[in-house]
């Protein structure tokens, strides 16, 4: 077998340059939910206002995938989803519908399962001479010129001994997975057999430390894929390139850039195939860290804006409040989540010398290999350069430095340096630190080894910030959990009004097409759930009481009692967030949850006692007889929930930037961390939505009488998609963004923007912290500067606006308002 081939690599797409998308919706496809049923949902999600359909993964993935980041064949669309034909049918219905096709693209990785991985079974069939080892980041020396493969549950003497392992002709078996037997060893008895392979089958454990391919994260069945290489780039993305070409589909998500060994010349080299269509990246900024400007995307995903909006609806007294709370209650030490700097760095240590310690020692060998170019190196033992690189890694403020010079220097500063000095006890030594920097930071000299040396560095650094923060201290510091979300920053987590219009401000001048999400499949609770949490952080002595109140009497019982304290804290919140909670669903959540803290429990390491008795805690506790009281709890923060619930719908909406629409969360929508958010989602035959003429204001019809939140969501989310679809210059590149003026004594509480283009002007108006508005006295007369003309309220109809506006009027109805200008 040879590599597919490599015509269509750099070939621009024929149907020319699109116009971006006004918004999107995405679509988690699975055997549940394949291409026809989507395509029975078009006419529905056409109703609500977007442009674009953004699925999930399309091309073949393991069998039976849930999600199809696991892809096993790069040229085939996934026959379980109705392959490339259903993909077609789709993409001609939505086309029928005035929509078009995102699509997530996954480079980094493929499933390591070389029974359905054509590529893989070919490189451990026929060693580092086959044609398909440059595709897979694998270090041959290292193991010996074998590929170490982690997939038995025992030691490879106990699987042997009891028959677990067996040859069947030129396949290897072990109970469902197969591995190709190199050519010329089949006639050997079975431990010989082994031996001879060009791969080794090892117990599951040795991963960590032992592992000699890169692979996603801490992911063992994922292995990195090199599109580096121009040719293993053409071969992976040939069949998305002839889908864009075809018009099938019209714009990418990048999952996971941060992996690529040179994400900036992957991208040029992306965006130059694939015609300039509108690509955005899965790319998480630390806060005040910038995309790096040379990259040929509209922006990011989205994590960026979801951080701002959040933090908008989060009071930064009383977070501060639930903080010295949290430390009393739960009584947690500084390595156990008390504060977040420590839990961080903490948690970074744990990560970089445990589950990454394969990366790590990797790394090390990489720097190594410098010293026959950089004579300075040859006197450092690889301890120390460990060390060094160590001590750096866990201090780096990003996820990823990108290229050398300036922007490295920046990140890879001398104050991370100094305490990274400080892990050695003789200072001679300790100049490993500095020289390390130094050829990092792209001085000392350049080379293939030097190149190498920075782009693991920076592969092993992405890894590390996403288990150290999303998977490990998110989960161990938990004052706020709405603010332990992905792309967040616990220890800040509250966004002033000003910060969030800066941060629009400059959006829409350097990204003004990049996506913006509240909810997406990865994120640990939506939107929804979380803007229930953030309502604490306005009330934290009720919090206080409620807490103390259901401790008491879950309490009462053996099964209502905590495993620990600062479980019981998380669980109570993120039942307050849910509502009413669905104890299967809770239950399974805050299993993950301390599984992914690690401190009691783990994934590697269950602790069946602990996990037996947190079963029992969520069932007796927030889902037994404590739950009226949960209930009660949550309705007495029903009005305040429904403000930040509109609100943050309507900023997402609004602001700079193309909104992606989860699935579902058009309605309120509560779900917590995956799989619980990919669950499916019933779409409705009929829209009940209402017609959005901003040309003609006063035909705009009334939506059905609100049955509650759900409705008023809907109802927001069609109004806010349909303007972007019907003016798209007045959301666009051109468009410009304006903060408006409140004054009065609510001022801090209403947060106000305009947007205009040739079309005319729109006004967004939402009221943020609204419970402690109320307990200051309300609105009274604060107003709100309208922008020059007279305006029209999309939402409830018959109602005008101009100049200086009493806010409490704007706010009548609702919490937040749309606006639209009158045409002159």
């Amino acid at each position: 077998m040879t590599p597919e081939p490599t015509a269509t690599a750099g070939t621009p797409a024929s149907a020319g340059a699109l116009p971006p998308p006004t918004a999107t919706y995405r679509l988690q496809l699975h055997t549940g939910f394949p291409f026809a049923a989507a395509r029975a949902a078009v006419p529905y999600l056409a109703a609500l206002g977007i442009s674009h359909l953004h699925l999930s993964p399309v091309l073949e993935a393991a069998p039976g995938s849930a999600h199809g980041y696991d892809i096993v064949d790069h040229a085939r669309v996934r026959g379980e989803l109705g392959g490339e034909e259903g993909l077609r049918a789709l993409s001609a219905t939505a086309r029928e519908h005035g929509l078009g096709l995102v699509v997530d693209i996954v480079p980094n990785h493929m499933a390591a399962l070389p029974r359905y991985n054509r590529a893989l079974w070919e490189v451990l069939r026929e060693g580092p001479h086959s044609p398909y080892a440059p595709w897979f980041d694998i270090d041959w020396q290292a193991g010996g010129g074998r590929v170490l493969l982690p997939v038995l549950g025992h030691r490879v003497g106990t699987e042997l001994d009891q028959g677990l392992i067996r040859a069947d002709g030129d396949v290897l078996r072990y109970y469902e997975h197969e591995f190709p037997v190199r050519e010329g060893t089949a006639h050997l008895p079975l431990p010989e057999l082994l031996d001879a392979q060009w791969y080794r089958l090892t117990w599951w454990r040795l991963a960590r430390t032992e592992l000699n391919y890169r692979r996603f994260f801490t992911i063992s069945d994922l292995i990195a894929v090199r599109v580096e290489d121009p040719d293993v780039f053409a071969a992976t993305h040939a069949t998305v390139l002839r889908l864009l070409r075809e018009g099938v589909i019209e714009g990418l998500r990048v999952d996971h850039p941060d992996g690529l060994a040179d994400p900036g010349t992957y991208l040029q080299r992306l965006h130059e195939a694939a015609g300039g269509r509108w690509t955005v990246v899965e790319k998480i900024l630390a806060d005040g860290e910038r995309l790096p400007a040379a990259w040929p995307v509209a922006g990011t995903t989205g994590y960026d804006a979801l951080r701002h909006i959040d933090g908008l609806f989060t009071d930064p007294a009383g977070a501060a409040e639930l903080l010295s709370r949290y430390r009393d209650f739960a009584a947690v030490d500084s390595d156990r989540g008390s504060h977040w700097e420590t839990t961080v760095r903490r948690a970074a240590y744990k990560v970089v010398t445990h589950e990454l310690a394969a990366e790590t020692e990797r790394l090390t060998r990489a720097a190594a290999r410098c010293a026959a170019t950089v004579p300075a190196l040859r006197d450092h033992a690889p301890w120390a350069l460990s060390v060094a690189l160590r001590e750096l890694l866990v201090r780096l403020p990003v996820y990823r430095p990108y290229g050398t010079g300036e922007a490295v220097r920046a990140v890879l500063t001398d104050t991370a340096a100094e305490p990274a000095r400080a892990a050695f006890t003789v200072p001679e030594e300790a100049e490993t630190v500095d020289l390390v920097r130094e050829l990092l930071i792209g001085r000392g000299g350049e080379g293939p080894e030097l190149a190498e040396l920075r782009a693991r560095f920076a592969q092993t650094a992405s890894a590390l910030r996403a288990k150290a923060y999303e998977d490990t201290a998110f989960y161990r510091y938990v004052p706020l959990l709405s603010a332990a979300e992905v792309g967040g920053e616990p220890g800040s987590p509250s966004v002033p009004a000003s910060a969030f219009h800066a941060y629009c401000t400059r959006v829409q001048r350097d990204w003004p097409t990049t996506a913006t999400v509240l909810s997406t499949h990865d994120t640990k609770r939506s939107a929804d759930v979380r803007a229930g949490i953030a309502v604490l952080t306005e009330c934290p002595e009720r919090w206080g009481d409620f807490l103390a109140r259901v401790t008491e009497e879950a309490g009462r019982t053996e099964a209502g009692r905590a495993p620990d304290p600062q479980t019981a804290w998380a669980v109570w919140q993120t039942a307050v967030g849910f509502g009413r909670p669905d104890a299967e669903r809770l239950r399974e959540a805050m299993l993950k949850h301390a599984r992914e803290a690690g401190l009691y429990t783990s994934w590697t390491e269950p602790d069946p006692v602990y996990e037996e008795t947190l079963r029992a805690f969520v069932t007796a506790g927030p889902c037994g007889t404590p739950a009226r009281a949960v209930a009660e709890f949550t309705e007495t923060l029903r009005p305040y929930v429904r403000a930040n619930v509109l609100g943050a719908a309507l900023l997402h909406l609004t602001m700079p930037g193309v909104p992606d629409v989860y699935q579902g969360t058009e309605r309120v929508f509560r779900a917590l961390v995956d799989p619980d958010n990919r669950r499916p989602v019933h779409f409705p035959q009929q829209h009940p939505g209402f017609p959005v003429h901003p040309e003609h204001p006063e035909h705009l019809q009334p939506p059905p009488r609100q049955q509650g939140l759900d409705d008023e969501k809907l109802a927001l989310t069609t109004a806010a998609l349909r303007l972007r679809r019907e003016r798209p210059d007045v959301f666009g590149e051109s468009a410009a963004y304006q903060p408006l003026e409140t004054r009065g004594p609510g001022a801090a509480h209403c947060v106000a923007f305009a947007r205009s283009g040739p079309s005319g002007r729109l006004v967004t108006a939402v009221t943020r912290l609204s419970l402690r508005l109320s307990e200051a006295g309300g609105w009274r007369d604060t107003e709100l500067a309208l922008p020059p003309g007279r305006y029209v309220d999309v939402l409830t109809p018959g109602r005008e606006f101009s100049g200086h506006t009493r806010v409490a009027e704007v706010f009548e109805h609702r919490p937040v308002a749309l606006l639209v200008a009158r045409p002159q």
